[in-house]
C-alpha cells in the first residue's frame, strides 16, 4: 500500500511539474510576443518625434498615460499630454532621436537615446534614457530621464 501510494505521489509531481513547465514556457513565448510588439511600438513612437505631430504622440498613451519629465510635475491623461508636448515643442523646428540601446522585457521598453533638436536656431544634443511601461499596446507610463543643465546650458549659447 506505500509502494502505490508513494508511485501516486510521484505520479501527480510528474504530471504538475509537466503542467508548470509548460504553462512556464507558453508565458515566455507569450512576454517574448509582447515585448517584441513593445519594442516595435516604442521604435515607433521614439521615430515619431522627428514629426512634431502632437496628436500622432499622444496618440501612443493609454488614455490615463503618464510622461514623468523628470525635472518637472508628472503629466497625466491625453490633454494633459497634448498641451504640456505643444509647449514643450512649440520652439523646435526639428527633432532627430538616435536609439543607442534599446531593451525590452515584458511590458518595459528601455531606450538610451540622443536627442537632437533645433530649438529657436539652436542645435542641443541631449543624452537621455526613457523607460516605457506599456499595456495592451499603449504607453501606461514614460520616466524620461536626462541632465537639464544640459538642456538649459544649450540653450543660454
Amino acid at each position: 500500500m506505500k509502494n502505490l501510494t508513494t508511485n501516486y505521489i510521484f505520479a501527480i509531481l510528474v504530471l504538475f511539474s509537466t503542467l508548470f513547465s509548460t504553462i512556464t514556457a507558453a508565458d515566455r513565448e507569450e512576454n517574448a510576443m509582447t515585448a517584441d510588439n513593445n519594442e516595435k511600438i516604442i521604435r515607433a513612437f521614439v521615430s515619431s518625434w522627428s514629426e512634431l505631430d502632437v496628436d500622432k504622440l499622444v496618440s501612443y498613451f493609454s488614455e490615463d498615460g503618464t510622461y514623468y519629465n523628470m525635472p518637472t510635475q508628472p503629466i497625466k491623461g491625453h490633454e494633459n499630454l497634448k498641451n504640456f508636448i505643444a509647449g514643450f515643442i512649440r520652439n523646435w523646428s526639428s527633432t532627430n532621436w538616435e536609439i543607442i540601446n534599446l531593451i525590452a522585457k515584458d511590458d518595459v521598453v528601455m531606450v538610451e537615446r540622443i536627442d537632437i533638436t533645433i530649438v529657436n536656431g539652436k542645435e542641443i544634443t541631449l543624452p537621455c534614457l526613457g523607460v516605457f511601461e506599456m499595456q495592451d499596446g499603449k504607453i501606461i507610463e514614460w520616466r524620461d530621464y536626462f541632465d537639464l543643465a544640459t538642456y538649459t546650458n544649450a540653450l543660454k549659447k
